[in-house]
């Protein structure tokens, strides 16, 4: 894969530091959309965890959402320490605690179904203001719908999959959220863009594991 500019460079700068299977999913989930885009997210997410299907396929694949879940939630955490007008602090401790939620609520899940709870990676994220925190934030929650819709079609269980939309719906909301104290607008297609597929599979080439 050949590309020189990233479409979203904040993006290729977030770094993941794990040796987990869902650490290095994530890293190519950023990866993907931060050269493509959200909308080559979900082909690439679905195409990643086909790849260990079977009885466990859906403990990997919320292993995958808390793996995403723990970067969120520590993003905004550490958008805290930063010199944040009151109105973009108070957004960035609301959907933290929303993040740290969703961390809790995927753990038990996980555990009610006998797996073993995926453990935190190390995260780096470019910000240092609130411009670049606002930038970033609206790339990472547009970047975690597009990974729950990939995802979704390969979990089996009704329940999982219940849970997972419920988060999904929030992580949207998130977005429309920080859209609006950029000032643009909350909703600005009506459909999520998708990415043709020879060039998804380009995208994701380099970070699937055969």
């Amino acid at each position: 894969m050949h590309h020189t500019t990233p479409a979203v460079p904040t993006l290729s700068a977030t770094e993941v530091h794990g040796v987990t299977r869902s650490a290095f999913i994530l890293r190519g989930t950023l990866a993907v959309a931060g050269l493509y885009g959200a909308g080559a997210v979900g082909p690439f997410v679905s195409r990643s965890l086909a790849q260990d299907g079977g009885a466990n396929g859906d403990v990997e694949i919320l292993n995958f959402a808390l793996t995403l879940e723990y970067l969120e939630a520590e993003f905004y955490r550490r958008a805290l320490d930063l010199d944040l007008s009151a109105e973009v602090k108070a957004l960035a401790g609301t959907l933290g605690a929303h993040e740290a939620a969703h961390v809790s609520a995927l753990t038990e899940t996980i555990e009610a179904l006998d797996g073993t709870p995926a453990k935190e990676p190390k995260f780096s994220f470019p910000i240092k203001d609130e411009a670049s925190f606002l930038e970033l934030a609206q790339t990472l929650e547009d970047t975690g719908v597009s990974a729950y819709n990939g995802a979704a079609p390969a979990i089996s269980s009704p329940e999982v999959l219940a849970a997972a939309g419920s988060i999904v719906q929030i992580e949207a909301r998130h977005a429309a959220d920080i859209r609006r104290a950029r000032g643009e607008p909350q909703a600005p297609e009506p459909f999520d863009k998708a990415l043709e597929m020879p060039d998804v599979l380009k995208a994701v080439k380099p970070f699937v594991r055969a």
